[in-house]
């Protein structure tokens, strides 16, 4: 899920970076790409990836 969710940012990092647009002056493409990252990170982590704890 963050792979998908960190794909979807890097696109609008793309896109504002092409388009050269910045939203306030906080959204911008560094900061979708920095979000990125993160969501990379958080998937190499195995957060989100649906794993269930085995019973016993």
């Amino acid at each position: 899920m963050f792979a998908l969710v960190a794909a979807l940012l890097f696109l609008l990092a793309l896109i504002f970076e092409i388009a050269n647009v910045a939203v306030g002056g906080v959204l911008t493409a560094t900061t979708l790409g920095t979000a990125g990252l993160l969501c990379v990170a958080l998937h190499l982590m195995g957060l989100g990836a649906g794993w269930k704890p085995l019973k016993r």
